[in-house]
C-alpha cells in the first residue's frame, strides 16, 4: 500500500541485509530516498576500403600528372615572358638615354644656329623670315628633347615596376651600348628551335593530354569496380551510481560499472553502374569538343609563333641594313662637314 516503505516490501518479501531496517538501502514508512546516476560513453570506428578492380584509376592517375606537366609547362613560360619583359624593358631605357643624349645634341645645335642668324638678321644680313624658321626648328628641338625626358622617365618606371623596386630607386643603363653579332641561324633553323621544348606549346599539349585522360576515366565509370572493405569499432561505457540521500537513511556509494567491446567486419563490395541517364555520354563528349578545341589552339600557338620570330628575324635584318645606312650617311656627312671647315679656313 502507499502507506508502506520500500523497507518494509523488500522485508516483506524476504530480502534481508541492507534492505532491512537499519540496512544501507532501508527507508521506512513515509520517507523519501534519491539516486544521483551518471552515464559516460565513448564510440570509435575505422573503415578501410582499397578497389581491387578499378578501371578508372589509371586514366585518373595519368590525367593527374598531365595537369602537373601543364602547371610546370605554364610556369617556366611566365618566366619566359618576364624575362622578356625585363630585357626589353632595359633595353627601351638604354634607347630612351641615347635619344636624351641625341634631343639635347640637336637642341644645342639649333641653339648656336639660331643664335648665328639672330646676329645676322641684327646685321641686315639675313631676312626676318630665316629667323623665323631657324625659331620654329629651335622650338621643335626643345618639344622633342622634353618628349625624349619624359620617355626616359617612363621607360624607367616600367623597369622598377617589373623588378618590384621601392617607388624611392630608380634604375638606369649603366652598360654602354653595343652592336650585337647577328643572328648565326637562317629562318627555318629558327623556327624549328622556336618549337622545339617550348613550355608554352607543350603546356597546350599537356591540357590536350590531360583532357584525354580524364575522358578515358569518365568513360570508366561505366565499368564493373571491385573494392576490398574492412571496418572496425568498438565502444566503451561508464556508469557511475553515487550519494544515495533523503531523509532516511544517510549516503552510500555504488562503485562504477565499466563496459566495453568491439566488433570488425571484412568483406568484398562490387559496384556497377548500369544506367545514368546519358550524362556519363555527355559528359565525354563534352570533354572530347574540349579536346579537339585544344587541338585547334595548338595550331593557333604554332601559328603564333612562327609570325613573332619571322616579325623579330625580318626586322633584326631591316635594322642591321639602316645601321650600315646610317653609318654612311655619317661618313658622308663628316667627310662633307670637314671639306666645308677647310674650304672656309683657306
Amino acid at each position: 500500500s502507499p502507506s508502506r516503505g520500500l523497507g518494509d516490501v523488500y522485508k516483506r518479501q524476504g530480502f534481508g541485509g541492507p534492505f532491512a531496517p537499519g540496512g544501507a538501502f532501508y527507508v521506512p514508512t513515509g520517507a523519501t530516498a534519491y539516486l544521483n546516476q551518471g552515464n559516460r560513453s565513448l564510440g570509435a570506428g575505422l573503415e578501410l576500403r582499397y578497389a581491387l578492380l578499378d578501371f578508372a584509376r589509371t586514366p585518373a592517375v595519368q590525367a593527374a600528372r598531365a595537369r602537373l606537366q601543364e602547371a610546370r609547362s605554364r610556369y617556366a613560360n611566365g618566366l619566359r615572358r618576364l624575362q622578356l619583359a625585363v630585357s626589353e624593358g632595359y633595353y627601351n631605357l638604354q634607347r630612351n638615354d641615347q635619344l636624351v643624349r641625341i634631343r639635347e645634341a640637336d637642341l644645342a645645335n639649333d641653339l648656336v644656329i639660331l643664335q648665328d642668324v639672330l646676329a645676322l638678321k641684327q646685321a641686315g644680313l639675313v631676312p626676318r623670315l630665316d629667323l623665323l624658321r631657324r625659331q620654329a626648328i629651335e622650338a621643335e628641338s626643345q618639344e622633342l628633347f622634353t618628349q625624349a625626358l619624359a620617355d626616359r622617365a617612363v621607360a624607367r618606371r616600367r623597369l622598377a615596376t617589373l623588378l618590384n623596386l621601392a617607388p624611392a630607386i630608380t634604375p638606369s643603363a649603366s652598360d654602354p651600348v653595343r652592336l650585337q653579332p647577328a643572328w648565326p641561324l637562317d629562318l627555318e633553323t629558327s623556327l624549328l628551335a622556336a618549337y622545339q621544348g617550348n613550355p608554352e606549346l607543350e603546356a597546350v599539349l599537356a591540357t590536350r593530354e590531360a583532357l584525354a585522360r580524364e575522358k578515358d576515366s569518365v568513360v570508366a565509370q561505366l565499368l564493373p569496380k571491385l573494392s576490398l572493405l574492412g571496418r572496425a569499432g568498438g565502444l566503451a561505457q561508464q556508469t557511475s551510481q553515487w550519494s544515495i540521500s533523503g531523509d532516511c537513511c544517510g549516503t552510500t556509494v555504488i562503485p562504477i560499472l565499466n563496459n566495453g567491446g568491439y566488433d570488425w567486419a571484412v568483406g568484398l563490395t562490387f559496384r556497377w553502374l548500369l544506367f545514368d541517364a546519358g550524362s556519363t555520354a555527355a559528359e565525354v563528349r563534352s570533354l572530347a569538343r574540349q579536346e579537339e578545341g585544344q587541338a585547334q589552339r595548338y595550331a593557333a600557338q604554332r601559328n603564333d609563333i612562327r609570325l613573332r620570330l619571322e616579325q623579330a628575324f625580318f626586322e633584326h635584318e631591316a635594322s642591321l641594313a639602316k645601321l650600315a645606312s646610317a653609318r654612311r650617311g655619317v661618313a658622308a656627312s663628316l667627310e662633307g662637314f670637314l671639306a666645308v671647315s677647310y674650304t672656309h679656313l683657306t
